[in-house]
Order: C-alpha cells, then sequence, then structure tokens
C-alpha cells in the first residue's frame, strides 16, 4: 500500500467548509479512482492546518492518478483560504496496526522523523518490534501507522487515540518512546503535531 499525503494551512474559520467540501465531493471522486482506497482528513482548529492523506492499492495506481488529483486538492486549498499551496509527499505504507476504529473526536499524534536512507528497513523493524508494542499499551489507544520514504530516509509515524483527553494524557510516555527511537536509529525529529481526526475513511489493511 502507499499514500499520498497533502499538507495545507488555510483560515481556521473555514475548516468546517474544507471538511464539507471532502465529505460531499473530493471524497467520492477520489475513491472512485483506479487504485484508490480510501481517503482521511486531520485537522488544527486553532493554526488552520490540514492533512488530506489518500491511500492507494500500489505505487503504479498512485502515480497514475496524479493529474486527476491536482484538480481536487486546489479546490480544498481555496475551500480553507490557503494563500500558501499544498506540500505533497508520497509515502510507502510499512506498518499499520488497528485496536479499533477512532471514534467520534479521537485526535492523532504525528510524529516526523529524519535518517539515513539505508536504515528503512532498520526502522522499520524497530517499530513493528520495540516501539509499537509500547505504543499500544497507551490509554485510549485506537491504532498506530508508520509510513516511510526510502529515497530521502524521511518517516512519519501517526498513532491515533479515542479522545483529545487520552492523546494529551500520553505526552510524557510518547516523549519517552520518541527519544528511545532517535536513539536506536540515530535519526532526528523534524516535527511533532497534534491533531483532530476530522474524516477517517483510509482503508489501508492491518500491516503489523
Amino acid at each position: 500500500m502507499y499514500v499520498r499525503t497533502t499538507e495545507v494551512r488555510g483560515d481556521p474559520a473555514r475548516i468546517d467548509d474544507g471538511l464539507r467540501l471532502v465529505r460531499e465531493e473530493i471524497y467520492p471522486a477520489v475513491s472512485a479512482m483506479d487504485g484508490c482506497a480510501g481517503m482521511s482528513l486531520l485537522v488544527d482548529r486553532q493554526t488552520g492546518r490540514c492533512i488530506a492523506t489518500t491511500s492507494w492499492r500500489s505505487e503504479d495506481a498512485m502515480l497514475a492518478n496524479v493529474g486527476a488529483v491536482r484538480p481536487l486538492r486546489e479546490r480544498v486549498e481555496q475551500s480553507v483560504g490557503s494563500t500558501s499551496g499544498s506540500q505533497v509527499h508520497q509515502w510507502e505504507v510499512a506498518v499499520v496496526h488497528r485496536d479499533h476504529a477512532a471514534p467520534d473526536g479521537a485526535c492523532a499524534r504525528l510524529t516526523w522523523l529524519n535518517g539515513d536512507p539505508s536504515m528503512m528497513d532498520r526502522a522499520i523493524d524497530v517499530y513493528r518490534m520495540a516501539i509499537l508494542p509500547q505504543i499500544q499499551e497507551l490509554d485510549g489507544f485506537c491504532s498506530s501507522s508508520l509510513m516511510v520514504d526510502r529515497e530521502t530516509g524521511r518517516v512519519a509515524g501517526t498513532v491515533a487515540f479515542d479522545s483529545r483527553r487520552a492523546l494529551e494524557a500520553s505526552r510524557d510516555a510518547a516523549m519517552r518512546i520518541r527519544e528511545q527511537a532517535v536513539r536506536e536509529l540515530g535519526a532526528t525529529i523534524d516535527d511533532v503535531e497534534e491533531m483532530e481526526i476530522a474524516f477517517a475513511h483510509l482503508h489501508v489493511p492491518e500491516m503489523a
């Protein structure tokens, strides 16, 4: 499985406009494309940042639909009042573990790491064997995923929780787990962000 993420920053007051567009028009259009498995949308209502993710059954399918997705992306940018465009990244899905579906009010913590591209297989093994067992013991845990870019050495991990309260309560433990990952992989942390799961229909199967 592969995913394409689109990061856009808009007007916080227009987040619901973007979400409505995704639900009513963008998701039906994207999910009808050959090879598309689903879509999700994470939002930060304070900063206006949104991350839309589409999942694809193969890399070929993801790449073949680049042109078709572009105008849809531009519509989302307009709907949320973005003036700076989008950042688009393409990833291989390496690990997915789901305890249960994310309920209404669920939130997620996203962590981006940067490391040696030659260490990608080791990063996946460390996440699967050492990091994931700790994450899934956190109160309110819903699911976790790891995405990798083998060319650049960039890694993105997402952990979903039942509620904002559970997310916030896990911060200290999550920091310790991140520090362990950095030590074992010799990686650096690019960013950590906490966001609301506004739309969850990514449909990526278990890959633990």
